[in-house]
């Protein structure tokens, strides 16, 4: 049994688990906050039992990465459906997260492909599929990906300003 967040911190990083239970009889708002980056939530799944129903702690563990709050304690026939349920969500909110990561990713690289492709019409006159096109014929030419060459583009113009 682990009394506090540092330990827990501590042992966690020690012996790196695929899964956390949490048995605590009655959490604070701010003890959430706290297990959940000691536990690494983000990280792994983790399941907290706990006593007592408090929406607003139900609502602060959902917002700490927990994957289960389990009001009703920790009882054996519970433990194997609430993990199932943990690492099935745990798993979900990771595909969510992959999935909005990359559309950020791929909206930010569209955007400076069209500030790059922006310059190019500035400097030269070009409409903008005639910008498109030379971007991509500079970086094959290059063997570099179009992004690289279109970053380049822009950071040259902002050293040049």
């Amino acid at each position: 049994m682990i009394e506090d967040e540092v330990s827990l911190t501590q042992t966690l990083a020690k012996i790196k688990p695929d899964l956390v239970l949490i048995d605590l009889a009655n959490p604070r708002r701010d003890s959430l906050e706290a297990l959940s980056e000691a536990t690494g939530a983000r990280q792994r799944p983790v399941a907290m039992f706990v006593d007592e129903s408090d929406p607003e702690l139900s609502t602060a563990a959902v917002q700490a990465g927990l994957s289960a709050y389990v009001v009703g304690g920790l009882s054996g026939e519970r433990i194997r459906p609430v993990l199932e349920t943990a690492i099935a969500r745990f798993r979900m909110m990771a595909q969510l997260q992959s999935e909005l990561d990359a559309a950020k990713k791929a909206l930010a690289e569209r955007k400076t492909i069209d500030r790059a492709k922006g310059l190019l019409i500035q400097a030269k006159g070009l409409s903008e599929d005639e910008a498109y096109r030379l971007l991509r014929k500079s970086a094959m030419d290059q063997g570099k990906r179009l992004i690289d060459v279109a970053q380049a583009l822009v950071t040259a113009s902002e050293l040049l300003r």
